[in-house]
Formats: C-alpha cells, structure tokens, sequence
C-alpha cells in the first residue's frame, strides 16, 4: 500500500527544507516545478500552446522559452495567469500522475509530491494527504526578496497571486512550522515520519 503526500505551501515558505529532508531519507519526491519546466521544453506540446496563445516573442532564437518574459507577463495580469495555468494544467496533471505511479509499482511505501499550487489547481484528490509548509508573511516576503532579488512589490505581487497561507492552513492535513530553524523543521518532519512511517 502506498501513502502519498502532498506537500504545498507559498512562494519561499520553504518547502525544499522539508522534501531535500525526505531525499536524504530515500523517499521519492515528484518535483512540480521540475515537471513543469521540463513540459514546456523546446519540442514540447505545451510550449506550443503557450506560443499559440502569448505569441512568438515568448522564445528565443533556440526556441527555448523565456522565462522571464512570461513570467512578468502573467505575474501582472491575473487574467493572462489563469490562461497559462489552465493551458499546462493537462500536460502537468499526466506528468505527476505518471511519475506517481512509476513510484508506486516500485514498491515504495512513501511517496512525496511537491507543488505550490496544490489547493490552486485541485490537486488534493491526487494526494491520500496534504501537509502545508507554513511561514508567516513577513519572513515570506523578506525570503522571496532575497532568493529572486525582487522589491518588496515584485515579491507581494507574486505571494498575492497564490491562495494565502492562512487559507492554505485550514485544509491542511499537517502543518510543517518553517518559521524557525531549519533543525527545527527538520525535527517535525522526523517526528511525522516515526509516527506515520516506523519502517521507513
């Protein structure tokens, strides 16, 4: 029987804390945002779609997608977010499926899949639970300033374009507290682990 566990939360909140925890006790992590880099690759369909739908200019000369662009494209007009979103939501959906089942006829009794938008595009009902990696929003956005080198406006336009953590929180199942220490994150991950998973 596989367990798999969802894990979410916001932008910088921290969850790489808590999956490269899990990678270094061998439990598989299906990376979201892996995966969605890898769908919109040179040559992949989804990338088409997002050059029929935001136009050529969205590329290089490679034919590689610039990230940046559309990133401050959709990061500044909701309406353009929700297109994308519901372009690659297809192209994601059978990825993370796919690589969920590749873990789960490998046997393993654990398997973690990491992605931001987990609530946002309705992923819970991929998951047998959800743990949310929590902040508050201060030290998000004091995070996200540091780690994309943003101005405070950059970075709450990103946070606000995400369901809140207060939201996020309340349909949790687990609540990963990533406001202190590492060590101290690290400490409730183990501790869930022994409780859910002894012989892991």
């Amino acid at each position: 029987m596989t367990y798999v566990l969802g894990i979410t939360g916001g932008i910088a909140s921290g969850k790489s804390t808590v999956t490269n925890y899990l990678k270094r006790k061998q439990i598989p992590v299906v990376d979201g945002d892996v995966i969605a880099r890898q769908i919109v690759e040179k040559g992949q369909p989804a990338l088409e779609e997002i050059i029929q739908e935001f136009g050529p200019e969205m590329v290089d000369a490679n034919g590689q997608l610039i990230r940046k662009k559309l990133g401050a494209l959709i990061f500044s007009d909701a309406t353009k977010r929700q297109k994308l979103d519901a372009l690659l939501d297809p192209f994601l959906h059978e990825a993370i499926s796919c690589a969920i089942t590749h873990f789960a006829q490998q046997g393993n009794a654990l398997i973690v899949v990491d992605l931001p938008l987990l609530f946002e595009a309705g992923y819970q009902n991929l998951m047998d639970g959800v743990a949310v990696v929590d902040v508050d929003e201060q030290q998000q956005v004091h995070r996200l300033m540091n780690r994309d080198q943003l101005t405070e406006e950059m970075a709450r336009q990103r946070i606000e374009s995400q369901m809140p953590l207060e939201q996020k929180r309340k349909l949790a199942d687990f609540i990963f507290d990533n406001s202190q220490s590492k060590a101290h994150t690290q400490e409730q991950v183990a501790s869930w682990l022994e409780q859910h998973f002894k012989n892991l």
